[in-house]
C-alpha cells in the first residue's frame, strides 16, 4: 500500500513539474527568451517533401523552412540581433507537440494539421498550406468517383484513417470496400502500382510526391471526392500573444506581398532538390482563400461546413 501512494505521489510531482516547465516557458516569452539566449530553435522535419525536408547535405529546407527563415529574419531586426544563431532540432508525429509546449523548440517548421485537440496545446499560424484527402487511381482504371469502388482492394497505410473517411462519406455508405493495408506510404502506392489495388486514399500533396517520383507519373492521377480538408500551418507555444503577433503579421505580410505565392510555385510548380522533381500540385482554391484572408482556423472549420 506505501509502495502504491509512493508511485501516486511521484506520478503527481512529475505532471505538476511538467506543468511546471510548460506554464514558465509560456510565461517568460518567447521573444524575451530569444533574446537572453541569443538563439532561436526550429523545429524540422526530415521527410514531409516539400513542405520541410533535409536536402542531400542533410540540411532542412522546403517550403515552410523559407516561412520559418523569414520569420527568423523579422526577429533579427525586431530584437536588433543579426547575428542570431539558428539552431534546427528534428522532429517527429510523435514529439513535436510536447517539444514546443516544453520549449525546447521556439517554431515548429513542419507539416503539422491545425485541429481543435492540438489548439488546446500549442498555437498556430495562419494556415500556408491546405491538404485534401483524396484518392490515386491509375487513369486507365476510369475511376473518378468512390462509388466506383464497390467491392474492389482499395490501399491504405496502416495507421492512418482514410478507410473510416471513406465510409463517413456520404456518397460511398452503400459502397463495400476491401481494404489492403501497406506499411507505409510507399509500400500502400506500389499495391497500386502493380495492380494489388484500384485506388490509394491519402493526402494529396502526399500522392502527388508518390506519383511524381514513381516510374510513370503520367499513368496516375488524383482524382474524387475530398474526404477532409486539412489546413498546415507552422505551430508556436500557446499564451505568447507578443510572439504570435510577430509570426501572425511575417506570414500575413508574406501573403499580402504575394511572396507566398512565389515561395509556392518553388517549392510545388518546380523542379525541387535533391532529384530535381516537379510536383506539379496545383495551389488549391480553399488555400488561395486563406491567402486573400488570412486565418488561423482549425480543420474542423472546414469540415463542417
Amino acid at each position: 500500500m506505501k509502495r502504491h501512494c509512493a508511485s501516486i505521489l511521484l506520478a503527481a510531482a512529475m505532471t505538476v513539474g511538467a506543468l511546471f516547465a510548460e506554464g514558465a516557458a509560456a510565461d517568460e516569452g518567447t521573444l524575451k527568451r530569444i533574446r537572453e539566449n541569443g538563439a532561436i530553435t526550429l523545429g524540422v522535419r526530415e521527410s514531409s517533401i516539400p513542405l520541410s525536408y533535409l536536402d542531400a547535405s542533410q540540411q532542412p529546407i522546403g517550403y515552410h523552412i523559407d516561412i520559418c527563415n523569414r520569420i527568423v529574419d523579422a526577429i533579427k531586426t525586431q530584437l536588433k540581433l543579426p547575428a542570431l544563431k539558428v539552431a534546427h532540432q528534428s522532429v517527429t508525429s510523435q514529439n513535436r507537440i510536447p517539444l514546443v509546449t516544453n520549449g525546447t523548440v521556439d517554431l515548429e517548421c513542419g507539416s503539422t494539421t491545425n485541429n481543435e485537440a492540438r489548439a488546446r496545446q500549442v498555437a498556430f499560424a495562419p494556415t500556408t498550406f491546405v491538404t485534401h484527402v483524396r484518392m490515386a487511381v491509375k487513369k486507365s482504371s476510369g475511376i473518378t468517383s468512390l462509388t466506383q469502388l464497390d467491392g474492389k482492394p482499395i490501399a491504405t497505410t496502416t495507421g492512418t484513417t482514410s478507410v473510416a473517411l471513406m465510409r463517413a462519406n456520404e456518397k460511398s455508405r452503400s459502397v463495400e470496400f476491401k481494404e489492403v493495408y501497406g506499411k507505409d506510404h510507399a509500400d500502400s502506392f506500389l499495391m497500386l502500382e502493380t495492380d494489388r489495388a484500384v485506388a490509394f486514399v491519402m493526402d494529396d500533396n502526399l500522392l502527388a510526391g508518390l506519383i511524381a517520383t514513381s516510374k510513370a507519373p503520367e499513368n496516375y492521377a488524383i482524382v474524387g471526392e475530398t474526404l477532409s480538408i486539412e489546413p498546415i500551418a507552422i505551430m508556436l507555444r500557446r499564451d505568447d500573444p507578443e510572439f504570435k503577433k510577430l509570426v501572425d503579421g511575417v506570414v500575413g505580410g508574406l501573403m499580402k506581398s504575394g511572396e507566398i505565392e512565389r515561395l509556392y510555385s518553388r517549392w510545388f510548380m518546380s523542379p525541387i532538390p535533391p532529384r530535381n522533381v516537379n510536383l506539379k500540385f496545383a495551389m488549391s482554391d480553399t488555400l488561395k482563400e486563406l491567402i486573400r484572408n488570412p486565418s488561423d482556423a482549425s480543420a474542423e472549420s472546414f469540415n463542417r461546413r
